[in-house]
């Protein structure tokens, strides 16, 4: 049972059909045909498949959008054939339950497919949408639920499985993957992968594009289109150091090498933490490491979701929450505490407006999607609040005691899956009962069940942003010119800090006071040029317009873009705007970017 990382307390996943806890796949064998000019994958999901409980039970599978042209099956030592097979009606969000029916000495299960063009889990990009304007480029997304977009699979984190892919291409593309890599493997257009640990199907990721290597270390190193190798290389070069102090905080590496793929400017997320090949937005690299925090925590998820796996999308804290404080742990270690504590900060700033912002019923760690889009867990509450909870565990407990916890928790659960009562009762055996009378089970169920945050949430607070914030307040009364701020010293978290923090009610002369003393506007650090924007929307500052105008179409990281498009919907003239950049960006964007952007503008 342990093995394929099944277990009664993990098997039934609400947003899944699969039948996982009677017939579970333990490796796929994928063998696909990337068509360019169609936009779809085309080909064989082979699997191996195991039963769990007495009875002729079918093969349960997600699909979504998938075209299902026949499916196999194959007992030890005899032929391939035919079997029978039932594609149900597509009930959003989930997509289409796929059963097939098995004989009793079946081992093995064929499906031949076809993705469509409009596979949420794939974004095709034409070669004027890639930086080389020479060659077609696709990508994966699959978490949450978007594998089954593009292979008919049991599309839940419940299960683990192993798996070989044999990719296709035109000879002048290279793939890449979720598994071992070969930076050195002929250009030919035929490429075989094998991912020999067990991961949930959500980690399953493929790339291919005009894509070549540079090494970091031993046993790191990016992937990317030409242009952006040697800029990359040189921003996370920390990356190999990042994964020594994680290792020697919580346990061994346990996957291998640990490389990158740079993404195009189209990638909707930050990065994604597909094992053994983390997938990462362009608009971290902005010369100076100043946001290589998303590689740290990339890097974290190596223990935290992919080596311990939440067992649904409601438990996503248990990924996202864990990973989070592991990320500031591993900065805390390689850049100092000062700057760990700014990002601490500038965190919690962003949970208490994600709180003011969201559903207090949404505002839970362990969610209740009730029926709705796994996408919709996607907010500060797993992330931050997550990290916040571990926070003060830690505060509680002191890093003496809880280090120890947090490895052990990492060894215990390696490979398997996890919910928030395991994850509780594991607490409790393990560190509340072995420390009594310092955190009480009624505190850490408020934490992970209620709203809100508990009244003794940990607070962090920043010396460098109280200077910060002192500098600001003395130029709004007029004690000090802006000429007078030593900017020239400041990070990227100052500048976020300063500029999130502007007075609601600031008058236009001082936004433009501001930029005209900082150039802001046209500022390269996408985060800082984020934050400005969105103030500049705010306050109603009209030079912003026609840096919008160039920026929105060339992000797609919906961090930075959706928060501006949702600003400029609340007003006529904002929402005429937002529509019709997004009419000429729409395109480019991720699909689930688009469904995103759908929505706020067209209200």
């Amino acid at each position: 049972m342990v093995s394929i990382g099944i277990t009664a307390a993990t098997a039934r996943d609400p947003h899944s059909f699969a039948n996982v806890e009677q017939v579970a796949s333990t490796h796929l064998n994928l063998d696909i045909i990337v068509d360019f000019d169609r936009k779809v994958f085309e080909g064989t999901a082979e699997y191996d498949i195991k039963r769990l409980t007495p009875g002729a039970h079918p093969f349960v599978l997600d699909t979504r959008d998938l075209v299902i042209h026949k499916v196999e099956v194959k007992a030890l030592d005899q032929d391939w054939e035919l079997a029978s097979f039932e594609l149900a009606k597509a009930l959003p969000p989930l997509g289409s339950k796929l059963t097939v029916t098995l004989p009793v000495t079946a081992k093995k299960v064929r499906i031949h497919y076809a993705t469509r063009p409009e596979a949420t889990g794939l974004q095709w990009l034409t070669p004027a949408q890639t930086a080389g304007k020479k060659h077609p480029y696709v990508f994966t997304e699959s978490q949450p639920i978007h594998t089954r977009s593009w292979v008919p699979i049991q599309d839940t984190p419940a299960l683990r499985l192993t798996y070989h892919a044999r990719i296709r291409t035109p000879e002048d593309l290279k793939a890449v993957m979720s598994a071992l890599n070969d930076p050195d493997a002929p250009r030919d257009g035929d490429y075989e992968f094998d991912m020999p640990h067990k991961i949930p199907p959500y980690l399953m990721a493929l790339g291919v594009g005009d894509l070549y290597f540079k090494s970091m270390s031993e046993n790191t190193g990016v992937y990317g289109e030409a242009y952006i190798l040697d800029g990359a290389a040189a921003e996370f070069a920390d990356t190999y150091k990042m994964m020594q102090v994680a290792e020697k905080m919580y346990g061994p590496y346990q996957w291998g090498r640990y490389d990158i793929l740079m993404m195009p400017p189209s990638y909707p997320m930050g990065g994604m933490e597909n094992p053994m090949l983390s997938f990462i937005t362009p608009t971290v690299i902005a010369g100076d490491k100043s946001l290589v925090g998303l590689i740290a925590h990339e890097l974290a998820h190596s223990w935290s979701g992919n080596l311990v796996t939440n067992a649904n999308w409601n438990d996503l804290w248990l990924n996202e929450g864990t990973t989070s404080y592991v990320e500031n742990r591993i900065m805390e270690e390689v850049y100092g505490p000062k700057r760990a504590l700014m990002e601490q900060v500038l965190a919690v700033q962003g949970l208490h407006r994600g709180l003011k912002r969201l559903d207090p019923a949404d505002t839970s760690l362990h969610a209740n999607l009730d029926g709705r889009d796994p996408d919709d867990a996607f907010s500060e509450i797993p992330y931050d609040k997550g990290q916040l909870f571990l926070r003060y565990l830690e505060e509680k407990f002191g890093r003496a005691r809880f280090d120890p916890f947090l490895k052990g928790y990492f060894t215990a659960h390696a490979f398997e899956n996890i919910s928030s009562e395991k994850f509780i009762a594991y607490l409790q055996a393990n560190l509340l009962k072995k420390y009594p009378g310092v955190v009480s089970m009624e505190k850490v169920r408020e934490w992970i069940y209620g709203t809100g945050l508990p009244e003794d949430a940990p607070n962090p607070t920043s010396n460098v942003f109280e200077v910060v914030a002192q500098q600001q307040s003395d130029w709004l009364g007029g004690k000090m010119q802006l000429s007078q701020i030593p900017t020239g010293e400041w990070t990227v978290h100052e500048w976020l800090y300063f500029i999130t923090n502007l007075p609601k009610d600031l008058k236009a002369q001082h936004m433009a006071e501001l930029d005209r003393a900082f150039d802001l506007t046209r500022s390269t650090n996408n985060e800082i040029a984020h934050a400005w924007l969105l103030q500049g929307l705010k306050h109603d500052y009209k030079a912003v317009t026609s840096r919008l105008r160039e920026y929105l179409p060339v992000i797609g990281r919906k961090k930075l873009i959706l928060p501006l498009y949702e600003q400029l919907a609340t007003t006529p003239d904002g929402l005429k705007l937002a529509r019709e950049i997004y009419v000429a960006a729409r395109e480019g964007y991720h699909p689930s970017a688009q469904k995103a952007l759908d929505k706020v503008l067209a209200q």
